[in-house]
């Protein structure tokens, strides 16, 4: 079957977003007023698997191989089924 997986990357509480940093700097100057503002990155990867938990365990395993790094990244998984 084939799955499309969305996973979400996220900077763990702490961790410095400079990125997002400079974003919020640049919204103040254009008068708008934020508490925080976060960066993430999505990835949307197609891929095959016998059912929906195999497809979870690969991209699973993606994400601690490659896709984030486990020490300073929290990700989401997000799976469904494409006809």
């Amino acid at each position: 079957m084939q799955y499309q997986a969305d996973v979400t990357i996220e900077l763990k509480s702490g961790m410095l977003d400079p990125e997002g940093t400079t974003i919020k700097r640049a919204l103040e100057h254009l008068g708008y007023e934020t508490d925080s503002v976060k960066t993430a990155k999505k990835y949307t990867i197609d891929l095959q698997a016998e059912n929906i938990h195999d497809a979870r365990e690969i991209v699973e395993q993606m994400c601690q191989k490659l896709i984030a790094n486990p020490i300073i990244h929290n990700y989401e998984i997000s799976l469904r089924e494409l006809q």
